[in-house]
């Protein structure tokens, strides 16, 4: 079933909306009909958001009905209740889907259908959660995962094991701690919270059929943990390596497949699996990339599948660790058959981002290739892929400690970076902790940058830059206007009696202020408050005769 959800996040004490909409599909909440002997679970339509109305822990009614009195209240959010872990309100709208589906129906459509969606809404909300049914939700997370470049807000996909209106569900607490997550921890990533846990989206796998906690991500540490307090591993979380506003690829290839090598497999089988249409293959291997060395058939086929153009990515059977660089002979002769290593890459995210890859016809069969094997979304480890700016010290430890696992790799480096880090700072290493945090001291610089990346000030964040201008003008604070307008504020924006930031830079004699105001070109002079009053007037009235020659001009 597929729903949307719509977060807003709102600070504690003010009547001001931030921002932090989410988005849902969803196979919640599900209807148990019974006959005879058996139990069939099915999506209900329209059962959702009446019902979260009615759940103290989903929706806090009492102070939705104090907002109600306030003209700018718009009364399709419900809102969580006050959450100790944040000095923020979370709003949030539900959007269902017309067509409801089980998630075992799910297929790349579904996909773009969904990260459209949250596209369409993406500049509106500062995080999305989708509700999405377990059986393919690994697959769903991986491919959005892909589709979105460059991602900066937080989209969560979570569900549950048992229905949430259900007396006994891992449900609600899903839903409201995905909702939290979105809204106020700030993980520009495609995640899975399930079971107290959130994940990278292309890192995790559906391990359990009826226990609660039901994902698993084998080789990757959680975002967040869940207990009393929610515990973050800023350092986990995925940091594209380029400069640019969040981008939408809504295309997918079909023409993929997962092929599991066992014993006795005949080479005609992966003949078969092989042939046109299909461009793209995962090849699940034995342990850390081996298939049978005495089967020249079976790498007969691979290699003329690889030579027509198929790309064939090795991963592994097992449930954690990776194909690394070939240590059997097997692993060698599969190699050079043109097979390229899938690394520690689950089956869920090997195959979407094939999918994924395949479908960028703008790019050579070898630049396809060399995607594959480059983590450009967070979904494989490898020495080059770890957030540390001197490879040559992760090799080192590596190599001295001995360290095979990807995982153990990443935990031991991110120990070493702290120390190194607290040393510097311990033995004033300004330089040392300059490099490691990469200081910004221009802030209109940061402003730019993160605008590159794709940072915008929301509808609901009106109220509160308009204060901020205000502030600003009244004070003659011309370099906090100048970062205002740098990030996207409207300079004619008005306060509750009508008065634009020129008004108020008038009414104080901030002259320093009036000239910048009347400099930019969007600054309307002739704007009236409530008593039908523009800055000149103003000025004329206060008999600032300096104010009043800028304005005549």
């Amino acid at each position: 079933m597929l729903t949307g959800v719509g977060l807003q996040i709102q600070q504690l004490g003010t009547p001001t909306f931030i921002g932090t909409p989410s988005y849902v599909p969803r196979p919640w909440p599900l209807q148990r009909r019974n006959s005879l002997s058996y139990v069939v679970l099915i999506p209900q339509k329209g059962a959702f958001e009446n019902l979260i109305r009615g759940y103290p822990q989903l929706h806090d009614n009492m102070f939705w009905r104090q907002r109600l009195s306030e003209a700018d209240f718009d009364t399709s959010f419900l809102v969580l209740p006050e959450a100790k872990e944040l000095d923020v309100r979370i709003f949030y709208k539900i959007v269902e889907y017309e067509t409801l589906l089980d998630s075992s129906n799910m297929t790349e459509v579904e996909w773009i259908k969904i990260s459209e969606d949250i596209m369409k809404y993406y500049e509106q909300y500062d995080g999305f959660v989708v509700l999405h049914g377990t059986d393919t939700l690994s697959y769903t997370a991986s491919a959005i995962s892909f589709m979105f470049e460059n991602i900066g807000k937080a989209v969560v996909f979570t569900g549950s094991q048992i229905p949430i209106f259900e007396p006994r569900s891992d449900g609600a607490d899903n839903f409201v701690s995905s909702l939290i997550i979105a809204g106020g921890l700030n993980i520009p990533e495609v995640t899975v919270y399930f079971g107290s846990k959130l994940f990278r989206g292309n890192r995790t796998r559906k391990v359990s059929v009826n226990n609660l906690y039901a994902f698993d991500s084998p080789n990757c540490v959680p975002l967040v943990e869940v207990g009393i307090d929610f515990e973050v591993n800023k350092k986990a979380i995925f940091k594209p390596n380029v400069i640019e506003r969040c981008h939408l690829h809504a295309k997918m290839s079909k023409n993929v497949g997962l092929l599991r090598i066992f014993p006795s497999i005949s080479s005609s089988v992966i003949k078969a699996f092989c042939q046109q249409p299909i461009e793209g293959v995962v090849l699940e291997s034995y342990g850390s990339g081996n298939i049978p060395s005495n089967r020249d058939d079976v790498f007969k086929e691979i290699a003329a599948a690889v030579a027509r153009g198929v790309i064939v990515v090795n991963i592994t059977q097992c449930a954690t660790g990776s194909v690394v660089t070939p240590m059997y002979e097997t692993g060698r002769l599969i190699a050079a058959c043109g097979v390229v290593s899938g690394y520690d890459m689950t089956p869920e995210a090997a195959l979407t981002k094939l999918s994924y890859v395949l479908s960028k016809t703008e790019l050579t069969y070898q630049q396809k290739v060399e995607m594959m094997v480059t983590n450009i979304r967070g979904e494989l480890t490898n020495t080059s892929s770890i957030a540390i700016e001197d490879n040559t010290l992760v090799d080192a430890l590596a190599t001295s400690l001995n360290i095979q696992s990807p995982k153990k790799l990443i935990e031991v480096t991110d120990k070493v970076f702290s120390a190194l880090l607290l040393y510097a700072i311990e033995h004033d290493d300004a330089r040392a902790v300059r490099k490691m945090l990469a200081i910004h001291k221009d802030d209109h610089t940061v402003i730019n940058l993160l605008k590159q990346c794709g940072a915008h000030l929301t509808n609901a964040d009106n109220k509160s830059v308009a204060e901020m201008l205000s502030l600003a003008a009244r004070s003659g604070m011309v370099n906090r206007i100048e970062s205002l307008r740098i990030a996207g504020a409207d300079l004619n924006a008005t306060d509750e009696i009508k008065h634009t930031p020129l008004h108020k830079a008038v009414l104080c004699n901030s002259s320093d202020v009036v000239r910048y105001l009347l400099a930019q070109k969007e600054v309307q002079k002739d704007l009236m408050d409530v008593l039908g009053f523009t800055p000149l007037d103003c000025a004329v009235k206060l008999g600032y005769q300096n104010i009043i020659d800028m304005l005549n001009q």
